[in-house]
């Protein structure tokens, strides 16, 4: 019996170590996923953005999709008014049959009385992406020998953008992104909105997705007959959008009005007609 005894209790203060050993290592690999995740969730929505110092640029390049406040057309007014940049290439998608965001974005530029019209530059299109929007204004680009681009779209876009024109354009024109910043994404505290939730998906989504895409792909080559020349503000007439809005009233100032009506309608029905009129 004693020499049963002695090898169980060995095998049972080892089995015990054992769990100790495994419970230390299982939770320090726990400590370390934790903080894993928390590294990745504070630091994967900047790593969306990408804001490159500049001091001058010749273009500033506003890409289609910029919400209704218009935050990039005011990025650009506010670059152009301070000498950063000469001119500006508007892109817009047709959105009516004969109606395109590239008219409602120069309206409004022009409206602000601060921008010159012959250095505002539009160019429709009903390019579906960003890489076949690359594709149609990087020739024209090329061909004017710009120097340095500044591309203005979202900025959990920002990124993907830059990689996109760059690895296209080969190093000329270079192309730059700033943080444009909007209330719908902050990439310090995304985790915590809704929106901004749905943005980080989808751009974490078009970003591999454009790594695909780039793949085996070159530079893209120039041709001549090909390029598509963006149209010159000064040289159209811009079409004047006008949208009428009809001023909203209480329930109770509308049935005071009906009321009113009705009521001048029956003093009119009640007036005696004068008897005394010649037929």
């Amino acid at each position: 019996m004693s020499r049963i005894l002695p090898p169980l209790v060995s095998y049972k203060e080892q089995k015990r170590k054992y769990r100790i050993f495994a419970g230390v290592w299982g939770l320090a690999i726990l400590l370390v996923l934790v903080f894993v995740a928390y590294l990745f969730i504070a630091r994967s929505g900047h790593w969306l953005v990408q804001d490159d110092p500049f001091n001058h640029v010749s273009w500033i390049v506003i890409l289609d999709g910029q919400s209704a406040d218009l935050e990039r057309s005011d990025y650009a007014i506010n670059l152009m008014t301070q000498g950063k940049a000469d001119s500006v290439l508007i892109l817009g998608r047709r959105v009516f049959r004969d109606k395109n965001n590239a008219d409602f974005y120069a309206e409004d530029m022009i409206r602000s009385g601060a921008i010159d019209p012959s250095r505002v530059y539009l160019f429709r299109h009903d390019d579906p992406s960003t890489i076949e929007e690359a594709f149609s204004i990087l020739p024209w680009l090329k061909q004017r020998n710009a120097d340095t681009v500044l591309l203005l779209t979202s900025a959990a876009a920002s990124a993907r953008v830059n990689n996109i024109f760059n690895t296209l354009g080969g190093g000329h024109p270079v192309f730059i992104t700033s943080d444009v910043h909007h209330y719908l994404y902050n990439a310090d505290n995304w985790a915590f909105e809704r929106e901004a939730r749905k943005i980080w998906l989808r751009e974490w989504a078009a970003t591999l997705n454009s790594k695909w895409d780039l793949l085996n792909m070159d530079t893209l080559a120039v041709d001549l007959k090909k390029v598509i020349t963006p149209e010159r503000l000064q040289e159209e007439k811009v079409p004047s959008v006008s949208i009428q809005t009809e001023k909203l009233i209480s329930i109770k100032d509308a049935i005071a009005k009906q009321d009113s009506s009705m009521n001048a309608s029956d003093r009119k029905d009640t007036i005696p007609k004068d008897s005394s009129q010649k037929k």
